[in-house]
């Protein structure tokens, strides 16, 4: 795979998930984010095959650490975000009266 197309999966790839989550409501962005960790998970692992691959190949390792960073951010967010919300349904503890 050569630069080229490399971009254009890159530019294709953003664009419709750009499209896909501005269509998305609201109170669904929660429940979402955590679904999407396993995709982002199977995203680091083809970024990495593709610093692996790339060798001396400058541009696709460029790519390949871009891509590395966003689904790790994505990964990373994802579990923040589904902590929090699984805390909200954790009982507070009641105050003892003295």
């Amino acid at each position: 795979m050569d630069f080229a197309q490399a971009f254009w999966v890159l530019l294709l790839g953003s664009l419709l998930g750009l499209e896909l989550i501005g269509k998305v409501p609201p109170t669904l962005h929660t429940p979402l984010m955590s679904g999407a960790n396993a995709v982002s998970g199977i995203t680091m692992l083809a970024a990495l095959t593709l610093i692996i691959t790339a060798k001396n190949n400058l541009p696709l390792l460029i790519i390949g650490s871009i891509s590395l960073g966003f689904a790790l951010f994505n990964v990373v967010g994802g579990f923040v975000v589904t902590d929090r919300m699984l805390a909200m349904f954790n009982r507070k503890p009641s105050k003892k009266l003295k």
